[in-house]
């Protein structure tokens, strides 16, 4: 044997060990994903470093066994194993090759390793779209969580997250309704026809159907849409596409309808108003007719099509409608019907009578970056699943199909076929990212869920992709409010876990809500922002009520809201108490009357108290209760004789950072917590207020170096609350029993010292065990803590929770 040809078997005994040894680090890297998905699915794993993604799988599997592993064939094993934990699998897959058994073949044919799961379509018939009625429109409302459907008969519906009838109304009209949107900034449902413009007030009440009617068009209106990115409140934009090839551009506001006078009317009305008093612009961008126009907000620019093969996709800023400017073109044989945006790609796919999708980058007009064949018929509607990465595109034949827009490969192919031959056509397709679900509209509503979303429901849901910073119970109807650094709101039911509507960006694009409060018959919701707004909501149907309007310099942080509590809330009236990040304390309040909320009251600052008496008297103005009904207006009365050197310098409004209100018949009391350690009662039936603070036996600690105050809660006894209950909405907690049970403090516990402390301080509080390394680095207890039988006597106590993990009871007898 030549040197050659030993050199040659050397070379190949080590590729073949380092093969065995890549096949041995794979079935180590799936067996890990197996376990991890497993984890998952039971609700027991938690994020890491080592978590794997798809990234890193097809990044260690191509580290393993080259560059030359295609990305389609890693994403199809990765699939494989994600959706079906007990599948067969086999290495060769990653290189293309499938073993041909009956047993795989079962398993690909599983109808739970498809995306969408069509078995478990539900079917809702439309009540309000009369015989030989179809869908044409249907929009999803994110923010509110409610769907939008017009039909083509002028019926206009509104449902609920649970496919619920919220409101309908029926616009009769000779003309055929052609699509449909919803006016983000007026809050209000529009439609348009042939020839009209429609705007509709969901909102009446009871039978009243308040609708404005904007005729005459120049041209046939086909389709519509509003521009999401409008800043201004009482304004909104609305692109229309026409049979003329033109792109119009409507600009309303609340002042174009008189809204506020249609409020008082009693009877359903139709108002109609000329279009020459509307500012409408338009361009003429096509040759045929305009098929869709969206707005694509990620882009701040509109895309139109048509049938038009020269003119078929346009893109643009809107601004290009005014001044001609020009446009980037998109030509497409036999023209475009649909087309969608995919933001993590940055692609735009667009579908027409060639039956081709087609990937465009949005600024390269001159081809197409990719092609996704397989169509028989033409493609009449195409949305996106940003989450999955999903395309999913329906032909007039109602042939579904769906594409990873990653690998360009097809996921799955199903279609929909009723019984009878005219409900073939479907007009109308969007995509419920909040639930997960696919909405389609004939002459019936289809709903087609995802399959992992049904996979989903036996695991422990997420609610929030961002960290959780308000979290607010109604006790009336057992929900629960969560809300997230990014300002997501949403209500989830507590015994099933069911979310029941979110809001996104409340007060406003990148506003943050900082606190809550919901009022104690579960009827009303209030938010406070870090920019100092107020809004209340009505709670069953997310709907804003009343705002506070941003006040000249509150981009200041100083006022932040800490802490809002609902103090009454009817339909004629809401009154809130708020802090500040200031430290100053505000009643808030409006009436049916007033448009908006209006700062009513201010609690002053307590600037200086005494050593050895720290109390300070009130002046009250007993005839402020008129206007407010709830604190009377007060004013200091410092005693200027006992200031002298052992008077000390404190501020605690400045420093406040928690409050809690206690009124009952007989007691009206406000307690502050400051960072610096002080607890401020303010005694209103007293006239007094008090500093209430604790110095340690062993040094002369001064209030400025005691552990701050994070929460402060009044205790009250059942038979001190037997007596009848003022207007004040209750906001403590329920007290409860086993003090062990807070998070992370499993060595906790109750103890009962006799010591001699001050200000009247009940010797009460809790520690924690001296060798415990994990209570002495506590630096927040921001939780209000129950405790059970902490009540001397029928008298209320103050509970103050503080950074250093201690809670402290006080007496406060005295300012009863």
């Amino acid at each position: 044997m030549s040197d050659k040809d030993c050199d040659k078997g050397s070379c190949s005994a080590l590729d073949v060990a380092h093969f065995k040894n890549a096949l041995k680090q794979f079935q180590k890297l799936v067996e890990k994903k197996v376990t991890q998905k497993t984890e998952e699915r039971l609700g027991l794993y938690v994020k890491d470093d080592d978590e794997i993604d798809y990234d890193k799988f097809c990044e260690t599997v191509q580290a393993l066994f080259g560059p030359e592993i295609k990305d389609y064939n890693v994403k199809a094993f990765f699939r494989k194993i994600s959706s079906n934990l007990d599948a067969k699998t086999e290495w060769c897959e990653i290189f293309g090759y499938f073993i041909v058994e009956s047993d795989a073949i079962s398993s690909q044919l599983n109808e739970e390793n498809t995306v969408f799961l069509v078995s478990q379509k539900q079917q809702i018939t439309h009540e309000g779209v009369k015989r030989r009625d179809v869908i044409k429109g249907i929009v999803k409302v994110p923010h509110l969580d409610f769907t939008v459907i017009s039909s083509q008969k002028g019926v206009l519906t509104i449902f609920n997250n649970q496919m619920r009838v919220l409101a309908t109304t029926h616009f009769k009209d000779t003309a055929w309704v052609t699509g449909c949107d919803f006016l983000t900034q007026l809050k209000r449902v529009m439609a348009v026809t042939e020839r009209t413009v429609i705007v509709w007030d969901y909102k009446s009440k009871g039978s009243q159907s308040n609708c404005f009617v904007i005729k005459p068009m120049e041209n046939g209106l086909l389709c519509v849409c509003t521009v999401t990115a409008s800043d201004h409140l009482a304004k909104d934009n609305i692109l229309m596409g026409d049979d003329g090839g033109y792109v119009n551009l409507l600009t309303v506001t609340s002042d174009d309808f008189g809204l506020k006078q249609s409020k008082d009317k009693k009877k359903s009305q139709f108002y109609v108003l000329d279009s020459k008093n509307f500012k409408i612009v338009k361009r003429k961008l096509h040759d045929d007719w305009v098929m869709k126009v969206k707005y694509i907000s990620d882009l701040k620019c509109f895309g139109s099509c048509s049938i038009d093969s020269i003119h078929s996709f346009v893109l643009g800023d809107i601004k290009r409608l005014e001044d001609n400017r020009p446009v980037k073109e998109f030509s497409v044989p036999k023209g475009v019907n649909a087309f969608t945006y995919c933001g993590k790609s940055n692609v735009i796919v667009t579908g027409g009578d060639d039956r081709l999708l087609r990937m465009w980058h949005p600024n390269i007009n001159t081809k197409p970056i990719g092609k996704l064949p397989g169509h028989l018929h033409s493609v009449v509607e195409i949305v996106t699943n940003e989450k999955d990465q999903h395309v999913i595109n329906l032909s007039s034949a109602k042939i579904f199909r769906v594409w990873d827009i990653q690998t360009l490969t097809l996921l799955q192919v199903f279609h929909d076929n009723q019984d009878s031959p005219g409900e073939m056509e479907i007009f109308a397709m969007v995509l419920d990212n909040n639930h997960r679900t696919l909405i389609t509209g004939s002459s019936v509503i289809d709903i087609y869920p995802l399959t992992h979303v049904i996979q989903d429901t036996k695991q422990v849901p997420q609610t929030h992709e961002k960290s959780i910073n308000v979290l607010v119970y109604s006790r009336a109807f057992h929900q629960i409010v969560t809300v997230c650094s990014e300002s997501i709101l949403k209500v989830w039911e507590l015994v099933t876990g069911y979310q029941i509507y979110q809001i996104e960006d409340a007060h406003g694009l990148n506003i943050k809500v900082t606190c809550a409060a919901i009022e104690e018959k579960g009827f009303h919701l209030a938010t406070g922002t870090c920019d100092g707004t107020v809004k209340v909501w009505d709670f069953g149907s997310g709907q804003e009520m009343k705002a506070l309007p941003l006040a000249q310099h509150s981009k200041d942080d100083r006022h932040r809201l800490l802490q809002v509590v609902y103090l009454k809330a009817s339909q004629s009236q809401h009154v809130l108490l708020v802090l500040e990040q200031s430290g100053k304390m505000k009643i808030i309040q409006g009436n049916k009357v007033q448009t908006y909320l209006n700062v009513t009251w201010v609690l002053p600052e307590a600037v200086v108290f005494p050593r050895k008496n720290p109390v300070l008297s009130l002046s009250l103005k007993p005839d402020a209760l008129q206007t407010h009904e709830f604190f009377p207006d007060i004013q200091l009365l410092p005693d200027t004789s006992s200031l002298s050197n052992e008077t000390e310098n404190f501020v605690p409004s400045r420093e406040m950072k928690c409050f809690d209100v206690l009124k009952v018949e007989g007691c009206s009391l406000l307690a502050t917590g400051s960072a610096n350690g002080a607890i401020i009662l303010w005694g209103f039936e007293a006239a007094s207020v008090r500093c209430l603070y604790k110095i340690n036996e062993d040094s002369q600690t001064s209030v400025s170096q005691t552990p701050g105050v994070n929460a402060v809660l009044f205790l009250v006894h059942s038979a001190f609350c037997s007596r009848k209950i003022g207007s004040l909405s209750s906001t403590t907690t329920t007290v409860r029993s086993d003090i062990s049970a807070i998070p992370g403090q499993e060595n906790t516990y109750l103890n009962l010292n006799k010591e001699n402390t001050k200000n009247d301080e009940i010797n009460t509080q809790v520690t924690a065990e001296k060798d415990t390394t994990t209570y002495k680095n506590v630096q927040q207890l921001e939780k209000k803590v129950s405790l059970s039988k902490a009540v001397m006597g029928y008298s209320p106590v103050l509970a103050s929770a503080h950074e250093n993990g201690y809670i402290y009871l006080w007496s406060i007898q005295v300012a009863i």
